[in-house]
């Protein structure tokens, strides 16, 4: 077993990501942004940490005793500021809250196992002790995933697993590796490349979701065209739940009954705890290279699009904008928007593979009315990949309401479902008179269909949380009456579950109902999230 020697730092507790990295605004563009959107010049400042008020601990001291039983008394934290940062996820709302001062859901300690067997350890005791647990990874979730809820319980606890960060195991001859489920992306890729070898997994959220993280919520990459989706990387599964450990995948394919490993796939800590996750991985690429297009509008994009998935010609990463998103990136970057919609594109592999895909790719796209653009803006894309979240938290610094939101359908179903996503968010947010912006790109495609990414900006008002809730809530229902999925990889949580019965039917909820029953029955584990009561 090896660790990885550069370790990933904690998030700011009430932004996104590294507290030494922000990204500021120049005066002219938060002008325009605030001229566009009707924004009004002074802005409330969040409540600092040092002011805010946190309710003392509910755990019961013999709940406490047990808990430091298993994995010592340094790794049960009930201190304010680990509290705090355990606190919820990185979603709009959720810093809303907290930068408001409110942290009243705050967990009642913070444990941190370094086994499995300390993972299930804790869960016995939890279910002894009657508290909740909810498993705790990057702190990434969108949608609510890892809100500390108490259900019906007195207490609860967030389960950092941020100490199981070991390479169990790598197999070269096979192409996979045994990850513990606390690693960060960057401490993986680490590790992995000292022996010239990749996960190819790279979503927004890269620098601090983790391994577990991305199978209990099936993520998806900006890469998937070339490495796949991570559910589709999984081999296998060490599951603890409070009846007993689950190790679930031992050969490339099986017909031994259903696929158990399904079923925690997704499952975001509602079923059991992702301690261990075995990947395919892959010779680290020789080379890259990206290349930005044009298109004469989003149709033609995804055109293009749809003929590359459907010949099986896709690049490792393609991105369409529409026209809106093409215009609002170039005008944050201040640089130069080019016509059309922007598509970036980009081929991994060596010298001579990417010539050859470049030249499938290429004949494609100009078919469907593309023209190429310089390598500096492909290059911009590359640079700024991962900046999305750090230029949101600086738009809230403004005072502008940002979000987003994503689903995917079959393509015959896709153009509908954007106009009717896009017209229902411009509604609900235009309601007080104000012109919100609403923009789209497709990033992730399939011989069937696609995904669609909304992003919205629109003035915060007197209750920006409340805005934003009825506007999702109303897009929620225009992608489940549209024939869309209401995620394709941002997961259930508490913001997706009220359409989890639209989505799987009312006895696909009895099922997961069924299943729940059996490996946690008192239902301690994240309580609140993935499945529904039903109607």
């Amino acid at each position: 077993m090896t660790r990885p020697r550069h370790r990933v730092g904690e998030m700011a507790w009430n932004a996104w990501g590294d507290p030494g990295q922000t990204v500021r605004l120049n005066d002219s563009v938060r002008q325009l942004i605030r001229q566009a959107l009707g924004v009004p010049a002074a802005v409330t400042a969040p409540v600092p940490e040092s002011e805010l008020s946190l309710e003392p601990s509910a755990l019961s001291d013999p709940a406490h005793a047990a808990l430091v039983e298993v994995v010592g008394r340094e790794h049960v934290l009930t201190d304010p500021a680990s509290r705090v940062r355990r606190t919820g996820g990185k979603s709009t709302p959720d810093l809303l809250r907290r930068r408001a001062g409110d942290v009243s859901s705050a967990p009642d300690a913070v444990v941190r196992p370094g086994t499995h067997q300390e993972v299930e350890e804790l869960l016995a005791a939890c279910a002894w002790h009657r508290v909740a647990v909810v498993p705790f990874g990057g702190g990434t979730s969108v949608v609510g995933g890892v809100e500390p809820l108490r259900g019906s319980f007195g207490s609860v606890v967030s389960l950092d697993l941020r100490r199981l960060d070991r390479l169990v195991a790598l197999d070269t001859e096979s192409g996979t590796a045994t990850l513990e489920a606390g690693l960060r992306t960057p401490e993986a890729e680490e590790m992995l490349a000292a022996h010239g070898l990749t996960l190819g997994h790279f979503p927004q959220s890269f620098a601090y979701a983790t391994i577990g993280g991305y199978a209990a919520t099936r993520s998806s990459g900006q890469a998937s065209a070339g490495y796949g989706r991570f559910d589709a990387m999984v081999v296998a599964l060490r599951v603890a739940t409070p009846r007993g450990t689950l190790d679930l995948g031992r050969a490339p394919a099986s017909a031994a009954g259903p696929d158990l490993r399904q079923l925690f796939l997704g499952s975001e800590g509602v079923l059991g705890v992702i301690t261990e996750v075995t990947v395919r991985v892959r010779k680290a690429p020789e080379d890259r290279g990206d290349e930005a297009w044009s298109f004469p509008d989003f149709t033609s994009g995804v055109t293009a699009v749809r003929r590359l998935a459907q010949r099986g010609t896709l690049p490792t990463a393609i991105r369409v904008s529409d026209e809106t998103e093409t215009f609002v990136n170039a005008a944050v970057a201040a640089s130069p928007a080019p016509e059309g919609c922007l598509a970036v594109v980009s081929h991994e592999g060596t010298a001579r593979q990417i010539a050859e895909r470049r030249a499938a790719v290429d004949g494609v796209l100009r078919e469907c009315g593309a023209a190429p653009l310089g390598e500096d803006t492909a290059s911009a894309w590359r640079r700024s990949r991962f900046s999305g979240p750090y230029t949101r938290d600086a738009l809230l610094d403004t005072g502008v309401l940002t979000e987003t939101l994503e689903t995917a359908a079959s393509w015959s179903s896709l153009p509908r479902l954007r106009e009717r996503v896009t017209g229902v968010l411009t509604e609900s947010l235009g309601r007080d008179g104000s012109a919100p912006v609403v923009f789209c790109h497709l990033s992730h495609a399939y011989p069937t269909g696609a995904s669609l990414y909304f992003t919205v900006a629109a003035a915060g008002g007197a209750d920006p949380e409340r805005r934003w809730r009825e506007a999702k809530r109303a897009a929620s229902e225009a992608i489940a009456e549209s024939g869309g999925t209401i995620t394709h990889h941002h997961a259930v949580g508490t913001d997706h579950r009220p359409w989890m019965e639209a989505e799987i039917g009312p006895l696909g909820v009895e099922v997961l109902t069924a299943v729940k029953s059996t490996v946690d029955p008192l239902g301690i584990l994240n309580p609140g999230k993935l499945i529904p009561v039903l109607s």
